[in-house]
């Protein structure tokens, strides 16, 4: 029998890859202690008796904020050649046939300070697939056909895919890098074209001597593992180098200083895309953290605002349910990557730098101008009218049933503690507090958050398009917006709502807006 391709076992790419169990925690029984030790520092553990399974994940303390400057890209392309390249002992093609009639697997994930390394196997197989797994981080081949693969793919990845064949991702990293201009988090993990193209063999050796190291790595296990398990797991780290470099010193996330600029007035990017429909995304930074108490209150009002992927959001009934206009409108108070993918937030992908931002599903061009006036004026009416009683205890009822739903699997709730302890949140955790926080909350604790932290009069907006020409005279001059309906009659309080938000004022003046054409965005 012959293995199946690589992207049939498992697939390497930023995204986050979650190989759970499939049944949900309350049924399995779950147990969890977030580490071994009381002070944050041993592993992190979630026992789940019952399940056969075990989940296995390794945190790097690393990501793409410390790709060196010219060579960006380079933490992607390091972990990736862990997960999808060879081993001293094994070839890649060699691993992928002994995964395969296990049904076992592994992957990585890289995000701005994050990069964790996760698999699942069944307990039967556990010694195949340990020596497997632990071999991908201990003992990397770094060949030379694996690393121009690799580099290959990547770079196709950002040249073609996300270029070309996804403008809403395409739109949301333009948006981050336009928030943090200037600053480590500003180009996307996937890193530019000639970054990439300057990467070489050596580089990846040394990033992975200077960041893939003991003293920056945390063993992570859920499921019905054994203590013996845990004590082999962690003794793993013991051959890593625990020797720390120049250019790792520092890198723990505690330390992570990024001065983003102040953001004046509303300022505009288009990316000039011919052919394309536009797709839009704009935000602004926030300083709250998952953990502290304004964090969930501001969840809250998100949630009425734009609930992912979710008919009850406002933004979704103003611009989708009542107008039609494109297939979902949400908002976010912590980064959530491949929107179009998944229905619940993300995991491993904790950061010091949030923004707030709002996605504006892909619409026709001559409707952009249109729906981006509807979502900033109702953020607007939100910021300066906050939440009503009805508001506030439908979304809290929404949110105490809806967050039971954020970790169906043992896989996920690791997730989740991994993440915690990057956070520093003790106790039962994020998920945890997060209901017990939404049921204590007040409607006045809500609409304080909403006034501490939102604005909207300084932010960054991107835009995907093929008319950014025409759109940028428009929005410079503030020329009106009408909406054609095509002939489909709509009630006549929302074509009175239409005239307002037509001629709703977005004060972008030409010299804060500007055009980036396609092939040059994250060249360099």
């Amino acid at each position: 029998m012959h293995a199946p391709s690589h992207s049939t076992v498992f697939r390497h790419t930023a995204r986050l890859l979650c190989f759970g169990a499939c049944l949900l925690l309350p049924a399995l029984g779950c147990t969890s202690g977030q580490s071994q030790s009381d002070d944050g520092t041993g592993p992190v553990l979630l026992q789940v008796e019952s399940d056969p399974t075990i989940a296995f994940s390794v945190w790097f303390d690393v990501g793409s904020q410390n790709d060196p400057v010219g060579k960006e890209g380079l933490a992607l392309i390091t972990a990736t050649l862990l997960s999808e390249g060879a081993t001293t002992e094994n070839s890649y093609q060699e691993i992928l046939e002994k995964l395969y009639p296990i049904a076992s697997g592994y992957g990585v994930s890289v995000d701005r300070q994050m990069t964790t390394i996760r698999g699942r196997t069944h307990r039967d197989n556990l010694e195949t697939f340990f020596k497997l797994y632990t071999d991908a981080y201990l003992r990397p081949a770094f060949d030379q056909d694996d690393f121009e693969r690799l580099r290959s793919n990547q770079r196709n990845e950002l040249e073609k895919s996300l270029r070309y064949a996804s403008d809403e991702e395409l739109g949301k990293a333009a948006l981050y890098s336009a928030v943090f201009t200037g600053t480590r988090y500003a180009h996307p993990a996937l890193g530019t074209v000639q970054g990439l193209a300057s990467i070489t063999l050596d580089d990846v050796k040394a990033f992975y001597a200077d960041y893939f190291t003991k003293d920056n790595a945390v063993v992570a296990l859920a499921g019905g593992f054994s203590p013996e398990l845990v004590n082999r797991f962690e003794a793993t780290l013991d051959e890593l180098s625990s020797e720390e470099s120049e250019a790792a010193a520092g890198a723990g996330h505690t330390e992570t200083t990024i001065e983003v600029a102040p953001i004046a007035g509303r300022h505009l990017i288009l990316v000039d895309k011919p052919g394309a429909d536009a797709s839009i995304s704009f935000g602004f930074p926030i300083n709250v953290r998952r953990g502290e108490a304004d964090f969930y209150a501001l969840w809250l009002a998100n949630s009425w605002l734009g609930e992912h992927r979710n008919s009850s959001s406002h933004l979704y009934e103003v611009i989708r349910e009542a107008r039609g206009m494109n297939y979902g409108d949400y908002s976010y108070i912590e980064t959530f990557p491949e929107g179009g993918r998944r229905q619940m937030p993300p995991t491993n992908v904790a950061r010091d730098h949030q923004i707030f931002e709002v996605w504006i599903r892909t619409l026709p061009s001559h409707n952009a101008h249109f729906a981006l006036r509807a979502a900033i004026r109702e953020l607007e009416h939100l910021v300066d009218n906050g939440l009503t009683e009805e508001q506030f205890n439908l979304t809290r009822s929404f949110l105490s049933k809806y967050s039971l739903h954020f970790a169906p699997t043992s896989s996920t709730r690791l997730g989740y503690a991994i993440d915690d302890r990057f956070y520093g949140i003790d106790g039962e955790g994020h998920l945890a507090r997060f209901r017990q926080r939404i049921d204590e909350l007040t409607l006045e604790e809500v609409n304080a958050a909403i006034k501490k932290y939102l604005q909207y009069d300084n932010m960054k907006i991107a835009m995907v398009t093929g008319d950014a020409a025409g759109l940028s005279e428009a929005i410079a001059t503030d020329a009106p917006s009408p909406i054609d309906y095509g002939g489909i009659e709509k009630p006549e309080a929302i074509l009175l709502e239409d005239k307002e938000i037509s001629t709703y004022p977005l004060h972008i003046p030409a010299e804060n807006i500007s055009t980036i054409p396609i092939d040059e965005i994250f060249e360099k």
